[in-house]
């Protein structure tokens, strides 16, 4: 029983999401140490008894989960949480005098005779295809094993040339627009790579004008540029014509692979002969040992060890594997390629010649269940609440202000479920395949109180992308104003050129510099006992603000949002419910306080 409860803690802790999230082995010596001092207990209390240490050396309070304090908080829960659902459920039903307003964008569903919201385009895309992507996924993991396992075929070699016919499959004639901008961002970084600057610059720059050429000219006939090429008009265009929607996480693979090339290079340089000696064809050093795969540089105490994520994207590959056929097996890698999550062009090469500790049964098995239990948990909401629908009719006229909120919440979470098994599925399409890509989402999206935080657990993998190639090249913490600009800038215009997107990613820092401010300022009262207490009071403000936004942006629009508002703070009834919101947000802030402070006494600290 024991050993089984242990297995279901872990199960549904952060941990059997992602391996990366696993305590280091820093972590692991410091528990050592603390075990073996007998002054332990006293030297973890600090002066007036409020912190201790974790078990693995992190800054954390005692456990509070079995206070007085938090069994009102069960209370709580064991009594909103199902209100909440009801609201939802009460807004979308049948006896709702806006029913008919939405009724005609419900289908025929599968569970007890109920009608399913299947209404949003970029959900529906997906699971009408879902039978078809898992056919895929089972195919190509089994040609990729008889032709690796059976023949010995490099995974690279395989990659590359499966790489390029799903890239077809999925683009069509597209797919030669594709390839032009990968030959020409090849060619950028392998050209100029004696001036890393320019290459750097150029790459960047050539990278985010792409963005907006496809945007202008992504249906630019061939005929135009060539009478002969006329015919390729008409051809297939794939199973995904919207090839430049794809094309933005592909962009984020060659800039990957471009920035580690040239890091790469400028290492190898500084590290042996000066640029005008640096010749790949009459440097023998340069010259790749054809019958060593793996690197031989990276050892521990004498033997081969696996490397962790952090030295995989700066792992020394031999400057040949930065050739063309491993660019493009990465660019195309299989799994990964529709939508992520992004891997880095080091960690990706480093996986294919090693297989890390976290690609085993019990990893696979446990994530495969999670995938199972989202989609099952997606279909529940669509079938049960029909908000999509709702918010695309604007039907809430005479809903109460507690079902508004609801719809916008719901909405919310239907965005972060349909974002997330998508990832999910093509993770674990890569993780069968050997390769562990990031996880995505680490968080539920309810579990948010921090603006700066949130946007640090969703696409996670984005974040790390964003942190290692524009965060830290520009200064990191040291300037941390500009750099956030440079990348909400970024990320607004990876995600779609609007003017209105690019103000969002502005307006977000603004947003940032209050909570950032605040957070420094009241750190030195961490150790307060009202210190909890008060940032649960900022933290409700945070997530008031931050559903507002999605009211507005997702549900409402500004006309919605505006009546909103007028019927919650010009009415009683809207004043109670503000009144008991705020309550209710306060008690689910301290449980999610309570387990970050849990992960810490396990040695996780995601920051988010």
């Amino acid at each position: 029983m024991e050993k089984f409860l242990q297995e279901l803690e872990w199960f549904v802790s952060v941990r059997s999401i992602d391996a990366r999230l696993e305590p280091s082995p820093d972590f692991k010596s410091r528990q050592a140490i603390l075990r073996s001092s007998s002054n332990s207990k006293l030297s973890n209390m600090n002066a007036d008894g409020g912190i201790v240490k974790g078990k693995y050396g992190l800054a954390t309070r005692p456990a509070l989960w079995h206070t007085w304090e938090f069994r009102f908080y069960y209370l709580a829960f064991i009594v909103v949480v199902p209100l909440m659902f009801r609201a939802a459920y009460t807004a979308s039903s049948e006896s709702n005098p806006n029913y008919y307003k939405f009724a005609g964008y419900l289908s025929d569903g599968w569970i007890f005779g109920r009608k399913v919201d299947n209404s949003d385009p970029q959900y529906k895309f997906f699971r009408d295809n879902m039978p078809l992507l898992v056919g895929l996924m089972l195919m190509h993991t089994m040609i990729k094993k008889i032709s690796c396992y059976g023949f010995g075929i490099d995974k690279l070699k395989f990659d590359f040339v499966f790489g390029f016919i799903f890239l077809f499959l999925c683009h069509g004639v597209n797919s030669l627009r594709v390839l032009a901008h990968l030959i020409i961002m090849f060619s950028i970084a392998h050209i100029f790579k004696r001036n890393r600057r320019f290459a750097v610059a150029s790459s960047w720059a050539y990278g985010i004008a792409s963005l907006f050429i496809n945007d202008k000219y992504r249906n630019y006939p061939f005929g135009g540029i060539a009478k002969i090429l006329a015919p390729l008009d008409n051809a297939y265009k794939g199973i995904i014509p919207r090839w430049d929607v794809f094309f933005n996480f592909t962009l984020l693979r060659m800039i990957s692979y471009n920035m580690d090339f040239l890091e790469r290079w400028s290492n190898r340089v500084q590290n042996t002969q000066p640029a005008s000696a640096m010749e790949d064809d009459v440097r023998p050093d340069l010259k790749k040992r054809s019958s060593t795969p793996t690197l031989e540089t990276i050892h521990e105490s004498g033997k081969n060890s696996i490397l962790d994520e952090r030295s995989r994207l700066i792992a020394p590959h031999h400057i040949q594997d930065y050739n063309f056929a491993n660019y493009i097996a990465y660019i195309a890698y299989t799994p990964l390629l529709i939508a992520g999550p992004i891997l880095t062009f080091n960690d990706y090469l480093y996986q294919s010649r090693n297989t890390l500790p976290s690609i085993n049964k019990r990893q696979i098995v446990s994530y495969a269940i999670k995938l199972a239990v989202s989609i099952l948990t997606m279909e529940l909401v669509l079938h049960y609440s029909y908000v999509v629908a709702i918010s695309k009719t604007k039907a809430w006229t005479g809903d109460t202000p507690f079902q508004v909120s609801m719809i916008g919440l719901f909405n919310l979470n239907i965005i972060w479920l349909k974002l997330l098994i998508p990832w999910r599925l093509f993770r674990l399409w890569a993780f069968i395949d050997e390769i562990d890509a990031p996880e995505n989402m680490v968080r539920c999206v309810d579990n948010n109180y921090s603006a700066l935080a949130f946007w640090r657990a969703w696409h996670r993998s984005y974040n790390k992308w964003i942190v290692r190639y524009i965060y830290i090249p520009l200064g990191g913490s040291r300037s941390r104003t500009l750099t956030s600009l440079a990348v909400f800038s970024f990320v607004a215009i990876w995600h779609d050129i609007q003017l209105k997107l690019l103000l969002w990613g502005w307006l977000v820092v603004l947003f940032l510099l209050p909570e950032m401010a605040a957070t420094q300022y009241f750190a030195r009262y961490r150790n307060k006992s009202w210190y909890r207490h008060l940032c649960a009071f900022g933290a409700v403000i945070n997530i008031s603000l931050m559903m507002l936004a999605n009211l507005y942006g997702f549900c409402l629009g500004s006309d919605g949002t505006k009546s909103f508002l007028s019927e919650m703070l010009g009415t009683s009834s809207g004043l109670q419910f503000v009144g008991l919101a705020s309550c209710a947000l306060f008690i689910a802030v301290q449980v999610m306080f309570e387990i970050r402070e849990h992960e810490k006494r396990q040695g996780i600290n995601l920051k988010c």
